[in-house]
């Protein structure tokens, strides 16, 4: 019951406070404008980069919140800033609206990070690696769905839904299909403040609560979602 109630008491005060952003765009000449971006995000928004987020299915308020954050300074990002500079919102909504009509991929079945390995441990069978992944799956559906009162942390249900489909009219954004690397990215730098200026951001308020596990378990878990 505690746990429902954190839940719906975090999911009710977020969307009360969110601004809400009607995007309007026109998709054909959307793709036209986001030519230069299929270098990194892929043709249509399905990124076949790790590192490099997918676009596709994209809520469009969500993505032009972004690229006015690009675009002014508020999220840094060296890569991003003078693409956006460029942009006029027209141009923002119509980018948007290409991404969001496009149908974002699967990923692959996940695997566990070359990165742990470690090199002075006995190596570890497959057997055991694919019990290790599968109690980290298990965990961060478990941090999803429920948080973790103990440390703090909320349950990402409230604000990105059952599946991770976000949230369109406070545009909270779709995260399921999404790569696991660069959900575990965002959320790193979310907890070390490096994502936005505000440190009263509420994801910078609830990543700097998560341990290194708990971010690899629920990337993980959501990259997996469709």
């Amino acid at each position: 019951m505690i746990k429902k109630l954190l839940t719906v008491s975090i999911s009710v005060a977020l969307a009360t406070g969110a601004g809400f952003v009607h995007a309007q765009g026109n998709a054909s000449a959307g793709k036209a404008k986001a030519a230069s971006c299929a270098g990194c995000h892929g043709e249509d928004g399905n990124s076949a980069m790790p590192g490099f987020p997918k676009l596709a299915g994209q809520h469009q308020g969500y993505l032009v919140k972004q690229l006015q954050a690009f675009k002014g300074g508020t999220r840094i990002a060296p890569m991003m800033a003078p693409l956006a500079l460029g942009l006029e919102d027209a141009d923002m909504q119509d980018i948007a609206a290409f991404y969001a009509s496009n149908k974002i991929s699967a990923n692959p079945a996940p695997s566990l990070p070359v990165s742990d390995d470690d090199d002075d441990a006995p190596a570890k069978t497959d057997e055991q690696k694919k019990t290790e992944l599968a109690d980290l799956i298990a965990a961060g559906s478990d941090l999803y769905r429920n948080g973790n009162l103990a440390s703090g942390v909320s349950a990402c249900i409230a604000c990105h839904g059952p599946h991770a489909e976000g949230n369109k009219p406070a545009s909270y954004p779709n995260l399921h299909s999404q790569h696991a690397d660069y959900l575990s990215k965002t959320l790193t730098d979310f907890k070390t403040a490096g994502r936005t200026k505000n440190p009263d951001n509420m994801m910078n308020m609830i990543a700097k609560k998560m341990s290194d596990k708990d971010i690899k378990a629920v990337s993980l878990y959501i990259s997996t979602l469709k």
